[in-house]
């Protein structure tokens, strides 16, 4: 009844978007592309008096991270509505970076937050082809196309390329993070090299602003009367059959390792 008597007052409204999982572009991952939809309707619908950010993230590609990033800012400025990010069990690399992206981050005791760093893993198997008699070929037209072949031996030229890449996104992760967060971090302290931190940890060093969980928090600024509308990821129709789950193994196994540095 309430909502067709103008005169009387809403309860406060709080958006809730939760982004978990590994940040990847496909059908799968935390993406621009999956994420746009729900933050373009947390930031919009209703006269939000902030959108809560839940971030349970091991992190994965740095451009999805950045383009996300860049939307949260994006619509929190047009629509002028305060962010705060809420950690569950872990915010690290690409996952901080979201975070990052809220005026305020919150943590749990137990949250590990941080990784501000690249990382690229993969193997070399440059003896195993000749054992069971397969001869690699490889045409380019380019010096440097072929790069880091897994079937050729390690080329120092390879690694350099690789680290000037890396160390070209880490001088961007870590541009971000000191404009977001530049008067919170604490003096002195190296937080740049991909060490994580947990819970409180975390808020000593600035890269959290409080020890805090969702509902708790906005009751304290909102009332205790404050309402919550929760946006997430739809799961498709084959997904719900679980008619994908094949074709998800690679992903799945791929997460695992993500999730498994942190000991998560």
């Amino acid at each position: 009844m309430r909502r067709f008597l103008p005169f009387v007052p809403s309860a406060p409204l709080v958006n809730v978007v939760r982004l978990s999982g590994m940040i990847a572009a496909g059908p799968r991952g935390l993406n621009d592309q999956s994420v746009a939809p729900l933050l373009e309707r947390a930031f919009r619908r209703g006269a939000p008096k902030a959108v809560a950010i839940v971030v349970n993230s091991p992190g994965g590609s740095p451009t999805q991270s950045s383009l996300m990033g860049a939307r949260i800012r994006r619509l929190a400025e047009e629509k002028k509505v305060p962010t705060v990010a809420f950690v569950e069990d872990l915010a690290a690399s690409g996952g901080y970076w979201l975070a990052c992206a809220c005026d305020e981050v919150f943590v749990d005791e137990n949250s590990i937050a941080g990784s501000i760093g690249v990382i690229s893993a993969g193997f070399g198997f440059p003896e195993a082809i000749s054992k069971i008699g397969v001869e690699r070929r490889v045409y380019t037209a380019g010096r440097s196309k072929s790069f880091l072949d897994p079937f050729q031996a390690e080329k120092d030229e390879d690694v350099t390329r690789l680290r000037a890449i890396q160390d070209h996104v880490h001088r961007n992760f870590i541009e971000h993070v000191t404009a977001r967060r530049g008067g919170q971090l604490a003096e002195g302290a190296d937080l740049f090299t991909g060490e994580v931190w947990v819970g409180a940890q975390a808020v000593e060093v600035g890269l959290a602003d409080g020890v805090g969980h969702l509902v708790p928090e906005m009751k304290k600024r909102f009332g205790d009367k404050v309402r919550f509308s929760v946006y997430g990821p739809k799961r498709g129709f084959l997904k719900r059959l679980g008619m994908d789950a094949m074709a998800a193994i690679p992903d799945a196994i791929e997460e695992r390792a993500l999730w498994a540095r942190y000991g998560l």
